[in-house]
């Protein structure tokens, strides 16, 4: 058990390095593996972590800005040793690894000079190892060691797991469909790694699965779907087609044929039919990307990177997405072919060019979205939107 009771998970830098995946969220809500990153800590720390964020996301996600007992890194992710390390900091202390701030206790108000204020703390080194998310492909590269990070929790109650579904051919000794699953006439291989089915999920007939894999409450895989691990399916997605190695966060389709590889997709997401990424440079080269931080291509430092779509972003059918494609929030692609690199936010149009996607009609067709879902669109997310646009137009 920690010995403090109030942490907070701050953005900082990583606030604008995880763009577009974090312009409507904490870093820290960002899924990798099957939990979110709070979640995540919130299990290893055994106490409920609030939020530190950019103040424009602060209503919805209860932002503290109060002085706290330890503030955490949002993009670190946990491990015991580390947990361990947090929890023996002495006050006044600075944690850091490679010129990383890992963790602050105590972490200062938000209105005062916190610069000045931490000049007077002491630094520490952590010389064990971390895993942190510095870029949104690290959330694809990650995937793998994460699922099965986060399966020793959720496997410490299996007595739900009792679920062979119907006609399967299942390969592998690490296959975990929870009571309340649809798995019917698939193959299933956890040979490579783990694959985790939550209840609510339906697998349709002649799907192929390798792990490491998990798919999640309510998300259905069409038949004849062909998935690749590392994948995460998050909650209430549809998917079909070809995929090997996506994180889809929640709520997003890809429903239809097509290859999906190497991504990171957010939610309230629709690629329509024959969409297709290129994850792979016919050079074999490295990839290069759109960084937010310094608003220019870098380099992924990967061989395989595919796309990284903010919320509410769309293809009409018959897109293909280059190698480290950008989409920031609503962006709306309509027609076939090859769309540009990066597409900022709030942007509708296709290869011939683009114009700004007008905000009450972005609203109306996201309202229209998530209300087949059974969501309401809330007044606090319209004003994030609302300052995202705002500023995308400038």
């Amino acid at each position: 058990m920690p010995n403090f009771s109030n942490i907070v998970l701050f953005d900082g830098a990583y606030h604008q390095k995880l763009k577009p995946l974090t312009f409507t969220r904490p870093v820290a809500d960002l899924r990798v593996g099957i939990l979110k990153i709070r979640e995540k800590w919130e299990l290893f720390l055994s106490s409920k972590i609030n939020f530190r964020c950019k103040n424009y996301l602060g209503k919805k996600y209860h932002s503290i800005s109060d002085q706290v007992d330890i503030g955490i890194c949002g993009a670190l992710l946990p491990n015991i040793n580390l947990c361990e390390a947090i929890n023996d900091l002495k006050d006044k202390t600075i944690m850091m690894k490679d010129g990383k701030v890992l963790a602050i206790k105590p972490l200062p108000n938000e209105g005062v000079d916190i610069d000045n204020q931490l000049k007077t703390y002491k630094v520490v080194q952590y010389i064990s190892n971390i895993d942190i998310i510095e870029k949104p492909m690290d959330i694809f590269k990650l995937n793998g060691s994460e699922i099965e990070n986060d399966l020793k929790w959720l496997l410490k109650d299996s007595s739900d797991l009792k679920n062979d579904g119907n006609a399967n051919l299942l390969i592998g000794d690490q296959i975990f469909i929870e009571k309340g699953a649809v798995v019917t006439g698939s193959t299933l291989n956890s040979t490579d790694g783990p694959i985790y089915i939550f209840k609510g999920a339906e697998v349709m007939e002649g799907s192929n699965l390798r792990g490491p894999l998990a798919i999640m409450e309510n998300s259905v895989v069409k038949m004849g779907s062909k998935i690749y691990g590392p994948t995460t399916i998050g909650p209430h997605c549809k998917i079909g087609g070809e995929i090997s190695n996506v994180v889809f966060q929640g709520f997003s389709n890809k429903a239809h044929d097509g290859f999906m590889g190497n991504s990171v997709i957010g939610y309230w997401c629709n690629f329509g039919a024959d969409t297709n990424t290129s994850n792979l440079k016919n050079n074999y080269g490295l990839v290069k990307s759109w960084c937010y931080e310094s608003k220019k291509f870098e380099s992924t430092e990967t061989q395989f990177c595919g796309l990284i779509a903010g919320d509410h972003s769309k293809s009409g059918i018959n897109t293909m997405f280059n190698t480290g494609s950008v989409l920031g929030v609503f962006v709306n692609i309509f027609d076939s072919g090859f769309p540009p690199k990066f597409i900022k936010s709030f942007s509708w149009g296709s290869k011939g060019g683009f114009e700004t996607y007008e905000f009450d009609k972005a609203i109306e067709v996201a309202k229209s979205v998530m209300s087949r879902r059974g969501v309401e669109l809330d007044e606090e997310s319209v004003n994030i939107y609302k300052s995202i646009f705002k500023n995308s137009i400038n």
